[in-house]
């Protein structure tokens, strides 16, 4: 934490609109922790590398990786202060259903310091996120408007565990992260998954046990730094019928992004990455555990992304390449009516009945 944010926690929290996104950063930066040195060539490498894979990527599937924009290559605590608001097609929705509807007489503690419990939540969120993502893609949820970005401090760290060679750990990187940055620039893709988002906090279900001995806690700088450490705890939605049926949906629409990527990594560069498997096995073993950003949004609202299981998006578009074609792969880019349903993920003899006939 740093030593003064209970003294600007006052002024943070006059902030206005749905979220305070002042407070977010500042929690994301304090969690995130202090500033860390990114060598310059590193830094130059990554792009470079980027702008190889942009075009590796561009030439194999019918995406536009030029729309990537800069690259970014920064540290833990750059990533967390950049990327938190990158999370508003979550934050902004949480944030309204906390409210209520106008006229709702939703308590008013509630509505008066609702934009600060999400900003925290957000903040922590991005916070804990930063000591484990490699890049934009490995966040598990896409950060909304953000660049190829790589945090290097977790990238050096990933590559010297598991005896990697770094260059192409950075390569295969850049190729996940170009495609992704592709996927999302689709402007239907951004609006599919807001809506997903939105679909699934409207279901969930408001839980006033407690919740008012936790918003007085905001108050409280006693209680703050607990709740600043497992933010969870402010939490007072849980989870309904219908947002456990739109959380299958959007499981099942990350895993197909998520497996896409996958897939087309191996179409963009054959022989390029002779370390590709070993890569692939390393990062299924880092998502065999839930990072602790994942666990907090799990036990915050209930929302379980199963990062670990994007591989079965994988194993479908492998079998709707094989058995159709890749330009029947790529017809899966011309809108959210061609994507497969969390049942045809598993079945694409399903999703091309319905899709390709």
């Amino acid at each position: 934490m740093t030593d003064n944010l209970f003294d600007r926690l006052r002024r943070l929290l006059e902030s206005r609109g749905p979220v305070n996104w002042g407070l977010a950063r500042e929690i994301a930066e304090s969690v995130a922790g202090p500033a860390e040195p990114v060598d310059p060539w590193v830094a130059e490498e990554f792009v470079e590398l980027t702008h190889t894979a942009a075009l590796r990527v561009a030439a194999a599937s019918p995406l536009d990786a030029a729309a990537a924009g800069e690259v970014r290559a920064l540290d833990r605590r750059s990533w967390a202060a950049a990327s938190v608001a990158g999370f508003a097609y979550l934050a902004e929705p949480l944030a309204a259903k906390m409210a209520g509807p106008e006229g709702s007489g939703a308590d008013p503690m509630l509505q008066s310091l609702g934009p600060a419990l999400v900003g925290m939540q957000m903040g922590s969120m991005a916070g804990f996120l930063s000591h484990r993502v490699l890049a934009g893609f490995d966040v598990g949820l896409p950060v909304e408007g953000a660049p190829p970005t790589f945090v290097v401090p977790n990238i050096t760290a990933f590559t010297a565990d598991h005896g990697l060679d770094a260059r192409q750990a950075r390569l295969w990187l850049a190729l996940h992260e170009a495609t992704h940055r592709a996927e999302a620039a689709l402007p239907w893709v951004r609006r599919h998954l807001a809506g997903l988002m939105s679909a699934f906090v409207d279901g969930l279900q408001p839980d006033p046990s407690g919740l008012q001995e936790r918003l007085m806690a905001l108050q409280d700088p006693e209680h703050l730094q607990g709740l600043l450490e497992d933010p969870s705890a402010l939490s007072g939605l849980v989870p309904g019928p219908e947002s456990e049926q739109a959380l299958r949906r959007l499981q099942a629409f990350m895993a197909f992004l998520e497996g896409y990527a996958e897939w087309l990594v191996g179409r963009a560069a054959p022989g390029l990455i002779p370390e590709a498997p070993r890569l692939r096995e390393a990062i299924d073993r880092r998502r065999a555990e839930p990072s602790p950003g994942e666990q907090m949004l799990q036990r915050m609202l209930g929302l379980d992304l199963q990062h670990h299981r994007y591989r079965r998006g994988t194993t479908f578009c492998e079998e709707v390449a094989r058995r159709w074609g890749e330009e029947a792969l790529a017809r899966l880019w011309e809108g959210p009516d061609g994507l497969p349903t969390p049942a045809e993920l598993e079945d694409p003899l399903g999703w091309a009945a319905r899709a390709l006939l």
